[in-house]
């Protein structure tokens, strides 16, 4: 792939078309005084970001790296506060790794990364493998997912494709908080994993990232025989509801 993102292709157009250099980068000073003036955060690009596999950790994305390292310090120079984005698609394994680099080179500023996807070959599940790229970017550094959606490469994304997206990349966030021991990260899975011990429906629901779909799929598709403390899914041979029965003493029909 060439550059895929939409602003680096127009100033990479502006460059070749004039000659002249990336007047964001020429001009980065008199815009660092300017955000300096108006307390404002900044974002450094990743115009050079891979936009397929086979473009990941290569030596555009590792310079553009080392240009925006120089640029944070730039930006901190000028009490200026900044972050990082980052890739993009990239294969799994090397996930974590330019995580550690970017640490590195940029001295530790927040890492924002585009997924990233960990294959090309998704259209239309794109939710999916940016949150599986996710997870190991934040469990290894990164500070700042962005959510992709199941339209990516193919459409601009309707209403529910941006809560799918979003709901995948909270998944993907809340996995690397507890991969990461962060405190009370996992409270909300303890508590969840009692309310199903007890197959208290309510308490699970209320305990789930997305209520609504959760109930939905539910009420669907209830037992036949509508045992209120189990799913269709094994019906009497919950293996929940046999063995609280059990502890309690309880006979176990499941004929």
């Amino acid at each position: 792939m060439n550059i895929v993102s939409r602003g680096g292709s127009l100033v990479f157009a502006y460059m070749s078309m004039t000659g002249n250099e990336n007047p964001f980068y020429e001009y980065f000073d008199e815009i660092l005084d300017i955000c300096k003036e108006y307390d404002v955060t900044i974002s450094l690009g990743d115009a050079c970001r891979p936009g397929c596999l086979a473009d990941a950790t290569d030596v555009c994305q590792i310079e553009e790296l080392v240009r925006l390292g120089e640029l944070t310090k730039r930006a901190w120079a000028h009490n200026v506060q900044d972050m990082v984005e980052g890739p993009g698609h990239m294969p799994l394994n090397q996930v974590a790794a330019n995580m550690e680099i970017q640490k590195s080179i940029c001295m530790g500023a927040p890492f924002y990364v585009l997924g990233p996807l960990v294959t090309d070959i998704a259209p239309g599940y794109d939710h999916i493998t940016g949150a599986i790229g996710g997870a190991v970017a934040a469990m290894n550094g990164a500070a700042f997912l962005c959510y992709v959606t199941s339209a990516e490469h193919l459409a601009l994304p309707n209403v529910d494709d941006v809560r799918q997206g979003i709901i995948a990349s909270k998944i993907a966030a809340h996995a690397a908080d507890i991969a990461k021991g962060i405190p009370h990260a996992r409270d909300i899975d303890d508590k969840m994993a009692d309310a199903r011990r007890r197959l208290d429906w309510e308490a699970q629901f209320e305990c789930a990232l997305d209520e609504k779909t959760a109930r939905k799929i539910r009420d669907s598709r209830r037992p036949e025989d509508d045992h209120s403390d189990t799913c269709s899914m094994c019906g009497k041979f919950c293996a929940v509801r046999s063995m609280n029965k059990a502890l309690a003493g309880e006979y176990i029909d499941i004929l």
